[in-house]
């Protein structure tokens, strides 16, 4: 089997298909991107990344099991096809959603799992806890009924974290500041909501990265991390961005660099491929600026960094 970059893309209703990065050619910022999938009407890419033929795939489910997939397991297509549905490839319960997934190479001592879930818990475990694969998939967080796992992180320990929410809020803490334990655990408190808000995204960080930030009508920035005070887990956190009418509420955020390219996704199946340099490096409290033009009716859901090597 070829050793090669695939984009991997995932869609609302579940289908997964991998596809050559060379597929999607850069776009200036602002341009109307191109299609990505020809998705049912009510389907949509919610998931981009991406990943080596020969690394496993993590995938882990709202309700917080995990699941493991080779990359070349996952079936090539062409731009306009819409893939397979996922619980053809793994068995998953038929009301689990994947919401995070990590592709790597091996499953290293010195590496952690970061996971964090809507109601702003967070939780640390070793990446070696899962490294045995099992058809049927296994618990990798305990959750309350009310919550879900939003997204996982891989980290070396080392690494400062960002969790940040729909109204426009952000924390930054070091990762040391969440002790490891096991694989069946409820997670601590990685930031405290107010009424109405939901933690939307969360990052492991370095601080030479800025964090880019975008709203569901299109719209984005970048901010230094140094911007975002660093606290103890378990705060309020700071304004992250201005969020309202223009806006809209908060729907993805990255850690990204000068070199990296940022893959945008709206609800309709349009994919635009930027420069991070083209986005403007501006403070915390501001709306952002224009990264996409949406049709009608269109909204942003996903957004994901892309780094040649």
């Amino acid at each position: 089997i070829e050793e090669e970059d695939m984009v991997v893309t995932i869609s609302h209703r579940g289908y997964i298909k991998r596809l050559s990065v060379d597929t999607y050619q850069q776009q200036r910022r602002g341009g109307k991107g191109i299609t990505a999938a020809n998705t049912h009407e009510e389907d949509f890419i919610e998931h981009l990344f991406i990943a080596h033929t020969h690394s496993y795939l993590l995938l882990f489910t709202d309700k917080g099991n995990i699941y493991w997939l080779k990359v070349y397991q996952v079936p090539e297509a062409s731009r306009y096809s819409a893939g397979r549905p996922i619980v053809n490839l793994i068995r998953i319960g038929s009301d689990e959603k994947i919401t995070a997934f990590i592709p790597v190479r091996e499953f290293a001592d010195n590496m952690s799992l970061v996971m964090a879930t809507r109601r702003g818990l967070i939780k640390k475990t070793r990446l070696k806890a899962y490294s045995h694969p099992r058809k049927g998939g296994i618990k990798a967080i305990v959750l309350n009924d009310s919550d879900s796992l939003i997204n996982v992180e891989l980290t070396d320990n080392s690494r400062e974290i960002i969790i940040a929410t729909g109204l426009g809020r952000a924390i930054r803490f070091h990762e040391g500041d969440v002790r490891h334990c096991g694989r069946v655990a409820r997670g601590v408190r990685g930031i405290r909501l107010k009424p109405g808000d939901e933690v939307v995204g969360m990052v492991a960080a370095d601080s030479d990265k800025t964090l880019l930030t975008i709203t569901e009508n299109g719209f984005g920035k970048r901010t230094a991390i140094e911007e975002y005070r660093l606290t103890a887990r378990g705060g309020k956190g700071v304004r992250n961005i201005k969020i309202g009418e223009r806006n809209g509420n908060v729907v993805s955020v990255k850690a990204v660099s000068d070199v990296d390219e940022v893959m945008v996704a709206t609800k309709s199946g349009m994919l635009i491929r930027v420069p991070a340099s083209g986005i403007s490096v501006i403070s915390r409290n501001t709306k952002g600026v224009r990264i996409m033009r949406l049709n009608q009716g269109d909204v942003v859901v996903a957004s994901a960094r892309y780094v040649k090597e």
